[in-house]
């Protein structure tokens, strides 16, 4: 069947399951329903064959199947795959939650951001009109109060006007669509440090909540209640384990304990446990945050006031980069607040699916078998066998890791989420913790753990034959895939968490042994000369090239492209001054000539007479 018309046929029988959940009352999710037809697909029960054709009596008894299994609410089995769907259909890691987190109140400000950024205001009315919805953007994107609130629009309006008085619209609407964007969002974050470092001094901070101290408030109540959730899980894990391991032995109690499936009960314990341990685990990611961000609040507080104090006026360039850091801290205070508030939904809507425990096996039930068991913890479990370790002397083609000699020891991806192989598949389907410090086995790549040394020996002396039956039996619990990590041998039940993590390469060990060498190398000091050259025509050019330069002229060029931009200069020969110089320096002095003309301003006669008298002296006179 081909790949277009094959998903057109699953559609078909999705949507028909959903439809007739519908008529009796149960609203399915069409992610549920999928899952559930590749469930009841893969068990090897229902006789469907993966290689062949679906026929319409064959659709038609996979649509029944399913209906059984999805209207049966009083299955444990059901309630964990229902709660894996939900639990990945909602949950996110913190960076790529924070990422949808942002772009989602970007696209929420778009049109706002775009009325602003594409304004053409021109007279005075539309200008005060672009200037009220620059505040509206600043308080929006800020988070802080609300545009309705009259003191908190004036509280903006006058720190707004500090920083970007309205007589700047005019270059503002100069400025690219980009710019104004960038533009936009460094004046809030200026405008937020202004509105914080206000509210620190008791002179504003309208609608602004102690972030801060609702979160040391809420952090430590949340990781109290899940902390308390997980350790009823743990305890209840702990009683069925115990029970299950003790009804390996003994076919009778098995047998009492079938109508109760308590093995499915299980599974649906443990795969609780992992969501509470994943969502416990974030939120004291956030308190660490939230504890470090508290400090670097309060030092770049300290720091403002010191920068301001007694000053009437200081230099923007060294309050706003404090400014802008005061936002960017706020911004994450309240990426903190949201964070927790998911998580502690997300903690909440996990209970519903416990709700069978109650019913299928109620605590007069439980008790009564608890008297014949002991019950013991994970941990106790593993210092059990703290000391017992496998020699690896005894296995030649198994490589074994311990934590001394193999670095990344603790970051291992172990397999079926560190629960002992062999016991699962010997003892019908039991979890038991692996010991790492037993050893851990490296088999094609894959690392496994173990709860005892002889589980772990008995695993090693065939461990395919082990790794089929733990498929084998993910095949009729389906659950089990997700619970226990088999996603890569169920590529198509890969939850979509686990599809955006599959690019990422696994951490690997690192085996560690001593090892040293000696050689002598560079025994003499190097006699290289950088600068030989054995090319006779590479000297040539060089030749021809220095002598070129001296011939050459200094140019330069100016566009308007370059105006004002930068500077170019070349390198050349200055010109020389060039002067001679003779044997013998000599000179002559001649005096100088002196006339003297007498009777040129005439006298008593009407002729006049002019006398010339020479008075020069000779040449020879000294």
């Amino acid at each position: 069947m081909p790949p277009t018309q094959a998903e057109s046929v699953i559609r078909s029988i999705i949507r028909e399951i959903g439809q007739e959940c519908a008529v009796h009352g149960e609203m399915v999710s069409e992610t549920l329903i999928a899952f559930m037809v590749k469930a009841v697909v893969l068990d090897p029960s229902n006789g469907f064959n993966m290689d062949r054709t679906l026929m319409k009596s064959d659709v038609q008894n996979l649509v029944k199947l399913c209906m059984a299994r999805l209207l049966d609410t009083k299955n444990p089995s059901l309630d964990t795959i229902k709660m894996q769907v939900y639990f990945d259909m909602n949950y996110t890691n913190r960076v790529e939650f924070l990422e949808e987190h942002h772009r989602v109140l970007d696209l929420r400000l778009g049109s706002v951001t775009r009325e602003i950024t594409d304004n053409r205001a021109c007279t005075k009315e539309e200008l005060e009109s672009l200037y009220r919805k620059i505040i509206s953007y600043v308080l929006l994107r800020s988070g802080l109060g609300s545009p309705t609130d009259i003191k908190t629009v004036r509280e903006v309006t006058a720190a707004l006007q500090s920083v970007f008085p309205q007589a700047e619209l005019g270059t503002f609407l100069t400025l690219s669509k980009k710019d104004k964007e960038r533009q936009l969002k460094e004046l809030t974050m200026i405008v937020t440090g202004i509105r914080l470092f206000n509210r620190d001094c008791g002179k504003g901070g309208e609608g602004i909540d102690d972030l801060p101290g609702v979160l040391h408030e809420a952090i430590p109540a949340t990781l109290q209640h899940i902390d308390d959730e997980l350790e009823k899980t743990q305890r209840q894990a702990y009683c069925y384990t115990a029970v299950l391991e003790k009804a390996v032995d003994n076919p009778l109690m098995k047998a009492e304990l079938q109508p109760y499936m308590l093995k499915e009960a299980l599974y649906n314990i443990r795969q609780c446990e992992v969501f509470l341990q994943i969502i416990l685990s974030d939120i004291i990611t956030g308190a660490q945050e939230v504890e470090m961000m508290t400090k670097q609040l309060g030092a770049h507080l300290e720091q403002l006031k010191m920068t301001v104090k007694s000053k009437t006026a200081v230099p923007t360039s060294q309050v706003f980069p404090i400014f802008i850091a005061l936002s960017t801290l706020w911004t994450s205070f309240q990426d903190e607040t949201v964070i927790v508030g998911v998580l502690s939904n997300l903690f909440t809507h996990l209970q519903p699916f416990l709700d069978a425990h109650e019913i299928f096996f109620p605590e007069r039930v439980i008790q009564h078998y608890l008297n014949v068991v002991t019950v013991k913890t994970d941990m106790c479990r593993m210092k059990e066998h703290m000391e017992d370790r496998v020699n690896v002397a005894d296995f030649r083609k198994l490589e074994w890791l311990f934590p001394e000699t193999t670095a990344n020891f603790d970051k291992l991806l172990i397999q079926y989420r560190g629960f002992c192989a062999y016991t699962f598949a010997a003892a019908d389907g039991v979890l038991l913790p692996g010991n790492p410090a037993i050893g851990i086995l490296k088999y094609k790549e894959k690392y496994y753990t173990f709860s005892s040394k002889d589980a772990a020996y008995s695993f090693a002396e065939n461990p395919e034959h082990y790794i089929d039956i733990v498929r084998e039996n993910a095949k009729k619990h389906t659950e089990l895939i997700q619970l226990l990590e088999l996603h890569q041998q169920f590529e198509t039940l890969i939850p979509y968490s686990q599809m955006r993590e599959a690019d990422k390469h696994y951490i690997k060990p690192i085996s560690k042994s001593e090892s040293s060498t000696q050689t002598d190398t560079h025994i003499l000091p190097p006699t290289i000369v950088r600068t030989y050259e054995w090319n006779e025509w590479e000297l040539r050019r060089k030749a021809i090239k220095l002598a070129n330069l001296r011939q050459k002229v200094t140019h330069s060029v100016q566009t308007d492209l370059s105006h004002l931009r930068r500077e170019n200069c070349s390198q050349v020969y200055p010109s020389k001054n060039t002067s001679t110089q003779s044997t013998k320096e000599d000179s002559t002095g001649v005096p100088r000539p002196q006339i003297y003309l007498a009777g040129l301003r005439g006298g008593k006669s009407k002729i006049t007479d002019g006398v010339k008298v020479n008075l020069t002296r000779e040449v020879d006179e000294k």
